[in-house]
């Protein structure tokens, strides 16, 4: 039992962070997708001595498994939008804070994920397209990431989902027209090739440190968009963002720090507010640049995603330059909870 406990580690072990960015898009969830990929490995290694190379690959019967464990974590459990996926835009920055009770979005550390993985996503880690997949039923969900993503043959998604290659080039289709129809656009989903991205992010960091709403706005799109959940309320335009950033910086003060990071294979800042003699944890930002500018921040107040980027708080002394280390995976109890008001 032990050898086999023993070649089943050496022989998954190069496929699991591959397995959890797929679970990741299945779910929307860093933290569910890690425990999906436990439970893969749990099923895998039951089934391990009736595995055949000969049937299919370990990479595909791993994927096998994993599609069908998140198909059953799926089953009745409510989609993970962004709030843009559930009302309009609100015009007043000044508006009152709702809180929306549903089950949100989350982002994925780059550094949870093999750098080769992020690199060979084209696009499909961003975070505007795993929004757009959560709105898919579960199953052209599945269809579509077996497909177009990892580029698998239909006989072999018909075999995982047991249907047939028919079913699922006619799911495949329903599934590209309803993302269609969301418009998600390209720049969203693209890599952005702008070698001046990390200069652009630094000025953005320099002035929201300085609380310099003026030069913060300059580096935003005319129409950037500003969404922040659990909160509903969202913002188009760069004078919408601005007025909120600036109502942030008139409720919480103007004393930050902002330490850069990665999420989804995008740009990523985590946002620390002074309380008293230490920086405590109040945001963790997705930034979407295009063509220079910042065109969105999705920003997440939720004390499972700073334990999932490893954000605790900092001393008043602690050094701010260089990544925040997304080294924890469950929440801190000293990180601030995702209720907290802006």
């Amino acid at each position: 039992m032990t050898a086999i406990s023993e070649d089943f580690d050496q022989r998954t072990r190069p496929y699991r962070r591959e397995l959890l960015a797929h679970c990741y898009r299945m779910l929307g969830s860093a933290h569910e997708a890690e425990d999906l990929v436990q439970e893969t490995l749990l099923r895998a290694w039951r089934a391990f001595d009736r595995y055949d190379p000969e049937r299919a690959s370990l990479r595909t019967w791993l994927h096998r498994i994993a599609t069908n464990a998140c198909l059953t974590a799926l089953r009745g459990r409510a989609r993970r939008p962004l709030p843009s996926d559930l009302v309009a835009p609100n015009p007043d920055p000044d508006a009152r804070m709702v809180v929306g009770e549903v089950p949100w979005l989350q982002p994925i550390p780059d550094a949870a994920l093999d750098p080769a993985t992020v690199v060979a996503a084209r696009g499909s880690l961003r975070l505007a397209l795993v929004a757009a997949l959560q709105l898919l039923p579960p199953r052209q969900r599945a269809i579509l990431i077996l497909r177009d993503v990892l580029d698998r043959p239909a006989a072999e998604v018909a075999e995982t989902l047991a249907t047939t290659p028919a079913a699922v080039n006619s799911g495949l289709q329903r599934a590209r027209a309803r993302l269609g129809a969301l418009a998600v656009r390209e720049e969203q989903v693209a890599e952005p090739a702008d070698p001046d991205r990390r200069a652009l992010v630094d000025r953005y960091v320099a002035a929201f440190e300085r609380a310099d709403v003026e030069a913060l706005t300059r580096l935003l799109t005319v129409d950037a968009v500003l969404e922040m959940p659990p909160v509903l309320n969202w913002y188009v335009g760069r004078e919408r963002y601005g007025r909120f950033i600036a109502r942030a910086f008139a409720m919480r003060g103007t004393d930050w720090r902002m330490l850069p990071t990665a999420a989804n294979g995008q740009p990523a800042l985590a946002a620390y507010v002074r309380d008293g003699d230490v920086y405590v944890p109040h945001t963790l930002q997705v930034l979407t640049v295009n063509c220079g500018r910042i065109s969105r921040n999705v920003v997440f107040q939720d004390r499972t995603v700073f334990a999932a980027f490893g954000l605790t708080p900092l001393a008043a002394a602690t050094p701010v330059s260089g990544p925040a280390a997304p080294s924890a995976r469950r929440p801190s109890p000293t990180a601030s909870s995702g209720r907290t008001t802006r």
